[in-house]
């Protein structure tokens, strides 16, 4: 059989569940006729099964057995119990009267209870057939399929009778189909968890790729300082770095020859410094012709202001106080 345990031990095997990665499993319409709830009765008392037991204790215990059969035969079970547990107590060594007693709390659909006697008996007796058969007729009733059948398989081959034949049907007719239904479910979710992961994993890489890219744009840009421009592909790569880093880029134009431009040049430098946040780019046009033509440059100097690569203002001519303002204004 297909080891469906997991989703066969609970009350309620059709509830949704949630893993860690969000993915929420649908229900699964398993046949729960007949499960009942465990019970949450305090534990049977037990007593030391490997003690020395007296003949005298080995008698009384048999009429408190006898006892017990009878109420059982009365439809009084709990009467049944109270005699089992007291012959328990004179002979804790008998794997016959825990498989009893499980037997009784198994009627009474004690089936914890049921299965604790069942564990001692078998303990006691590793081949008792009634202790194989309780404790999976008790499984049985959680509707533990699976761990019902691998108890009345030896329960049969040691003891076969009637009742252990029809359980086992019951679980072959439950548990096949069933299973199947599960893999498929199994199947399903597996696919949908490794689609997660991978779209996981593609994020996670586009995540470190986009911070070292980040940190490319960083590193590209001198904070505090006015780096020199000198071809097309320069600048494209510090107005990049720029857009990258959200950052407002100043493109300035000069030339040595130009008399406003050596004027206005230290104040540029002074700026740069007082807004290290803010990219300060310098072309010189003579050196830099191809860029000078691109941006139709006519006179110097020349401050064009830039945002996500595109002009947001321009100031021509030596204008410190609109310089510094329109600085001011698109920095923030």
């Amino acid at each position: 059989m297909s080891n469906t345990r997991e989703l066969f031990d609970t009350k309620n095997p059709n509830t949704s569940t949630q893993d860690d990665d969000g993915i929420i499993e649908s229900d699964i319409e398993l046949d729960v006729t007949d499960v009942v709830e465990p019970d949450d009765d305090t534990p049977q008392k037990m007593v030391n099964r490997s003690a020395d037991v007296m003949e005298e204790n080995c008698k009384a215990a048999q009429i408190a057995k006898s006892r017990a059969m009878e109420a059982i035969a009365q439809g009084k079970l709990d009467d049944a119990i109270d005699h089992l547990t007291e012959a328990i107590m004179l002979n804790p060594t008998s794997a016959i009267l825990y498989s009893t007693r499980a037997s009784v709390f198994a009627k009474l659909n004690k089936s914890n209870a049921a299965i604790r006697d069942a564990d001692a008996a078998l303990e006691i007796n590793p081949d008792s057939a009634k202790g194989y058969k309780v404790r999976g007729m008790a499984r049985a009733m959680f509707g533990q399929w699976e761990e019902a059948a691998k108890d009345l398989l030896p329960a049969s081959k040691l003891d076969y009778d009637e009742e252990i034949g029809l359980v086992l049907k019951k679980v072959k007719d439950l548990v096949e189909p069933s299973a199947q239904r599960i893999e498929e479910h199994r199947r399903k979710y597996e696919r949908l968890r490794k689609e997660r992961e991978v779209k996981k994993a593609e994020f996670e890489r586009q995540q470190q790729q986009a911070q070292e890219q980040d940190q490319d744009a960083l590193s590209a840009l001198n904070d505090g300082e006015v780096i020199s421009i000198h071809s097309a592909g320069e600048l494209e790569k510090k107005l990049n770095a720029a857009t990258r880093t959200s950052r407002l880029a100043i493109l300035y134009f000069t030339a040595t020859w130009c008399g406003p431009c050596r004027f206005i040049s230290p104040l540029y430098t002074g700026l740069a410094a007082k807004y290290p946040k803010v990219v300060f780019l310098k072309v010189d046009i003579d050196e830099a012709r191809e860029v000078a033509g691109r941006w139709n440059v006519n006179s110097v100097p020349t401050f064009f202001f830039l945002k996500n690569g595109e002009e947001v203002d321009k100031v021509v001519g030596v204008d410190k106080d609109a310089l510094e303002r329109k600085i001011a204004q698109h920095a923030g």
